[in-house]
C-alpha cells in the first residue's frame, strides 16, 4: 500500500521532526536573542550607523567594488514584529550587496509588545528619510532604491510603501516581499491544514499581531499602517514581488495580497515555494532549496531595480 505523499520538500526532510512550536508571552525573552553580526567581507564593507533623528539605526553593506552611486535596497527584519535583529538576515544582505552590487540598509526598529503600532513603522520610515536625505553618504542612486523584507518585516515593507506613498515619498521604486505578514485575519481561519508549518504556528501569529495592533485579530478597527492587506486601494503603489512556501500559514493572505495589487493595476509577481514552510531559509541554511530561492530573490531585485 502506497503511503501519502512526503508534505515537505525533498530538501527539507528532517522537518518531520522539529515541533511546530513559536514565540509566546512566556517563551518571548528565550527567542530574543543579540546575535554578533558578521564582519565585513572582501568583497562587502559592513557598517553600523547609530540611532539618530527618531530611527533606530542601521546596517549598511557596501559593496566595496562600487566606484560611483548604486542602486539600494531598504531591508527589514523578521520576528512576527516581537522579535529580531538586523544581524540574523546578514548572510543574505551580503549576498546581495555582493552578487548585485547593490548597497543594503538593514534597518532596526522598536518591536512588540513593549512598542505597540505605531513604533515600528515611524522607526523605519524615520530611518528611510534618512537615508534618502543623504544617499551619498551611502552610496546609493536615490532613484533606484527597492523596499524588502521577510516575514514580518515584509509586512513592514508593504506598510511602508503604502505610508511613503500617502505622505508623497521619496517612494521605493520596487518591493520584494519574502513570505510576509500582511494580514491579522488569518488568525480567525479554522479552515488552514496547520499539521506541516513550522516555527511560525496559528498561536505566535495571534500574539505577534495583538502585541503590535494592541487590539484583538480581527478587530474592525485596527491602527494606520498596521496591518497592510486591510488597505481598501492599492493603486499607485510601487511593482512587487512576493515569494512563499506552500506549508506556510502566510501563503494565502501573501497570495490574495498579490491577486489585489495586479487588480488595482500594479505589476505583481507571486511566487509559490511547493513543500517548505515559513522561514525554510534561516533553519535550513545549506539545503539547495534555499540557495535556489535565494537566488530567485536576488534576480526578482535585479528586475525590479531595472537591471544591473
Amino acid at each position: 500500500m502506497r503511503g501519502r505523499p512526503e508534505p515537505f520538500h525533498p530538501d527539507l526532510r528532517a522537518a518531520r521532526w522539529i515541533p511546530n512550536v513559536g514565540v509566546s508571552r512566556t517563551t518571548l525573552n528565550l527567542f530574543r536573542t543579540s546575535p554578533r553580526g558578521a564582519d565585513s567581507t572582501p568583497e562587502v564593507e559592513i557598517s553600523t550607523v547609530a540611532p539618530a533623528d527618531g530611527h533606530q539605526g542601521f546596517r549598511v553593506y557596501m559593496p566595496r567594488a562600487a566606484s560611483t552611486s548604486v542602486p539600494g535596497l531598504f531591508w527589514i527584519h523578521g520576528g512576527g514584529l516581537v522579535i529580531g535583529t538586523p544581524q540574523q538576515d546578514d548572510a543574505l544582505s551580503i549576498r546581495l550587496a555582493r552578487t548585485l552590487g547593490i548597497v543594503v540598509v538593514a534597518a532596526a526598529y522598536r518591536l512588540a509588545p513593549a512598542h505597540p503600532a505605531p513604533a515600528a513603522i515611524d522607526d523605519l520610515t524615520a530611518a528611510w528619510r534618512a537615508v534618502l536625505g543623504a544617499p551619498e553618504r551611502y552610496g546609493i542612486d536615490p532613484g533606484r532604491m527597492a523596499v524588502g523584507g521577510g516575514s514580518a518585516g515584509g509586512g513592514l515593507a508593504a506598510a511602508l510603501a503604502q505610508r511613503l506613498h500617502d505622505e508623497g515619498g521619496p517612494e521605493p521604486v520596487f518591493q520584494l516581499l519574502v513570505y510576509p505578514m500582511l494580514d491579522d485575519r488569518t488568525v480567525l481561519r479554522t479552515d488552514i491544514d496547520t499539521r506541516h508549518h513550522r516555527f511560525w504556528p496559528r498561536s505566535s501569529n495571534r500574539f505577534g499581531w495583538e502585541s503590535y495592533t494592541g487590539v484583538p485579530a480581527g478587530s474592525a478597527e485596527v491602527p494606520p499602517y498596521s496591518v497592510p492587506a486591510r488597505r481598501e486601494d492599492l493603486s499607485g503603489l510601487p511593482p512587487a514581488w512576493i515569494g512563499v512556501g506552500t506549508l506556510d500559514l502566510f501563503h494565502d493572505e501573501d497570495a490574495a495580497y498579490a491577486d489585489r495589487l495586479r487588480a488595482a493595476g500594479v505589476a505583481c509577481e507571486f511566487v509559490e515555494v511547493p513543500g517548505v514552510f515559513h522561514g525554510f531559509d534561516a533553519i535550513f541554511r545549506r539545503a539547495g532549496v534555499t540557495d535556489e530561492f535565494h537566488t530567485t530573490v536576488a534576480e526578482a531585485l535585479r528586475r525590479g531595480l531595472g537591471g544591473l
